[in-house]
């Protein structure tokens, strides 16, 4: 499902070239003469759309964790109460993102301590709320499953799917995006699936019941 098809505003592209240069080199490698550059207007330019780097940053940051959260809800009315359509659809919503947006991912790894408390809060709530939607949407699915452990599976099905900013350039060696999205959608639903056995992988038990 893709929630935008209108073409990029100059804030927008800012912001993208702002993940880029930032996850590359540090937030505090990058001057904000670079990131006009990038984008092609000066670097005072970028002082009609933002106040600063810091303010690029909180908007990256929690600019994505609204945008995961809305997805999530709107892909919650879609499935219209069926939890396997919805699993589904969630699993494929954060490969997309996964996928695409690999900046803000490692962004987010290094920066989130960046931000102001109250903005770094905020985001912490919104990455709450998102993992809520799948943990209900997997306690639905395996009712039988504790709420712990269907927890403690989603944030393990989020730690593998984040994973994609160390897979590399597709072309080097590594498989293309279609390969990689259909390799990383077997491995997230393998390990919701695995939930129903209470076993992992190679037979061992996950908990001690």
């Amino acid at each position: 499902m893709s929630t935008r098809t209108a073409a990029p505003t100059r804030r927008e592209q800012i912001l993208k070239e702002a993940a880029r240069l930032f996850a590359e080199r540090g937030f505090h490698g990058v001057g904000v003469d670079e990131i006009g550059a990038a984008v092609g207007i000066s670097g005072p330019g970028l002082y009609r759309h933002f106040p600063g780097k810091d303010a690029m940053l909180a908007e990256l940051l929690v600019g994505i964790s609204e945008r995961l959260l809305d997805g999530g809800r709107l892909r919650v009315e879609e499935a219209a109460a069926d939890p396997e359509v919805l699993l589904a659809a969630l699993i494929d919503g954060h490969i997309d993102f996964a996928l695409d947006d690999r900046p803000l991912i490692t962004l987010h790894d290094r920066e989130l301590d960046r931000l102001p408390d109250s903005e770094r809060k905020r985001v912490r709530q919104l990455q709450r709320q998102y993992a809520e939607l799948w943990v209900t949407a997997v306690r639905a699915l395996h009712p039988d499953v504790a709420e712990s452990e269907a927890r403690a599976a989603v944030h393990a099905v989020f730690g593998l799917l984040n994973s994609t900013p160390h897979l590399g350039s597709y072309g080097s060696g590594q498989p293309g995006r279609e390969a990689t999205e259909t390799l990383l959608r077997r491995l997230a639903h393998g390990a919701f699936a695995s939930l129903a056995t209470g076993e992992g992988p190679a037979g061992a038990p996950l908990t001690g019941r």
